[in-house]
């Protein structure tokens, strides 16, 4: 069945090759034209897509005239700007650092009640669970010693 297959195959395959290549281009083409619903996307996204690109452009002009007029005013007053920008950048970054660390001192002590509780809880049900083990053993002995009392006492 596996032989018929691949024969099958490569007899497509042959008959492949020896199309020729306007027929080869014709078989990816679809055979009937575009329908009006693709027609009607078309003509209303290409007057969209324009004006959008149009916007862009003139974003990326306006933003290059305000570089080329903002920076000599950045090099007038870089002796300001410079420390003030690395002031208030070391600020946020100490305000953001101090959270972090105060969530993780927060999320490592809540973990650390936490577990605290279940050993407690643990080690409260192996106590009790101890004490009962104990209680009916001395019980247990109890018995025993009771039944060898009246052996003896028998005898």
């Amino acid at each position: 069945m596996a032989e018929q297959q691949s024969r099958t195959q490569q007899q497509q395959q042959q008959q492949m090759q020896q199309v020729h290549p306007t027929e080869a281009i014709k078989s990816l083409l679809p055979q009937k034209g575009p329908s009006k619903s693709q027609i009607l996307a078309v003509v209303t996204l290409f007057p969209v897509g324009g004006a959008l690109l149009c916007l862009a452009g003139l974003t990326l002009v306006g933003t290059v005239i305000g570089l080329a007029v903002a920076t000599p005013v950045f090099l007038l007053f870089s002796p300001v700007l410079v420390p003030a920008a690395l002031t208030i950048a070391l600020a946020v970054t100490g305000f953001l650092t101090s959270g972090a660390f105060g969530i993780t001192a927060l999320s490592a002590l809540s973990w650390m009640i936490n577990y605290m509780r279940r050993m407690r809880g643990t080690a409260g049900e192996q106590m009790e669970h101890a004490k009962r083990r104990v209680q009916e053993a001395a019980g247990h002995m109890g018995q025993r010693t009771g039944q060898k009392e009246t052996t003896r006492m028998r005898d």
